[in-house]
């Protein structure tokens, strides 16, 4: 099969597009024809070597590990889904080697769930990592509750965005962080814009004299320091970049798959709760141009990296 690969940590300069082993299937695992990814910070973070404490690489990795494909078999011990499905995933392992930068991939059906069906494949592989991001941070650490105040850091950025809508869906007021021209953007979302930079205390404390009740934190550093000094009493703080967060009384948080959590956002994409936007997409063989892309920051929503269709993988 195709895929993009990298045998060394370092730049997008090391990603390679060319022939990668077909994956084998496990008796947990789905063997899904991949039709779109997306691009995560956290995609060039690991190519940097960056999570290597944490996630060490065996190579050659394929990076990604947001999906949204087909099933072409799924392994023995999988009931759950049957060829020809449309699924999404959020298809992370203890280790990086294989992603979803590729034509095929081997899923566990752990990290599944059926793809929204209003939503396109480029569309739907924005939700995995973002949207278990989200959904878990106000529900399991936050635990937002209607009519509470909450500010998210970073409201147009693919986490952001979705916790935005998350929140608002919850019943919660949300104070969204963005660039001026991301402020309608985040209003269309469900929450009310402030703008970064200095004064952002002042500009949060005036729509909310009395603090917020939950923050959100996807930035870190002076944003998070920020953010400390405008919790209300009895007020929550999360973040999921910088683990400094704790001495500051919160919590860090690191996304893992939830195949109910998952199915949960398919349901609610479903319903229009949640929409994800595309900002740009690129071929699999230009995955480094997307990497640089996110790197260079101020996205608003997503990456998406389109999969090409025609070759089928030996045994399939």
């Amino acid at each position: 099969m195709k895929a993009i690969s990298y045998a060394r940590y370092g730049g997008p300069e090391v990603l390679e597009y060319g022939e990668a082993d077909d994956p084998k299937l496990g008796p947990d695992d789905v063997l899904v024809k991949v039709r779109a990814a997306s691009v995560n910070p956290v995609d060039w973070k690991a190519r940097q070597g960056h999570l290597d404490a944490i996630l060490p690489a065996v190579f050659p990795v394929i990076p990604g590990w947001d999906l949204a494909g087909v099933v072409v078999r799924p392994g023995p011990a999988v009931p759950e889904f049957a060829e020809g499905d449309e699924v999404i995933g959020y298809v992370r392992e203890d280790v990086l080697s294989f992603g979803t930068c590729a034509e095929y991939a081997a899923a566990p059906v752990r990290t599944l769930a059926p793809k929204p069906r209003g939503l396109s494949f480029e569309e739907a592989a924005g939700i995995p990592l973002a949207g278990l991001t989200a959904h878990q941070v106000l529900h399991r650490v936050l635990n937002v509750r209607r009519g509470e105040t909450v500010l998210v850091h970073a409201a147009a950025g693919g986490v952001g965005s979705v916790a935005v809508q998350l929140a608002s869906h919850l019943g919660a007021r949300v104070i969204g962080t963005a660039s001026e021209g991301n402020h309608d953007f985040v209003r269309a979302l469900g929450a009310e814009p402030v703008s970064y930079g200095e004064g952002l205390a002042e500009r949060v404390r005036g729509l909310a004299p009395e603090g917020v009740d939950a923050v959100f934190d996807t930035v870190g550093g002076d944003a998070l320091k920020a953010s400390a000094n405008l919790v209300a009493p009895e007020g929550r703080l999360a973040s999921i970049v910088d683990p400094g967060v704790t001495g500051y009384g919160g919590a860090y948080w690191f996304v893992r798959p939830d195949p109910a959590d998952l199915r949960k956002l398919s349901e609610l994409a479903d319903q229009g709760v949640l929409r994800i936007h595309v900002e740009e997409t690129f071929p699999l063989e230009r995955t480094a141009d997307a990497h640089r892309r996110s790197e260079e920051g101020h996205v608003r929503g997503k990456i998406a990296i389109t999969v090409p269709q025609e070759i089928s993988p030996s045994g399939a």
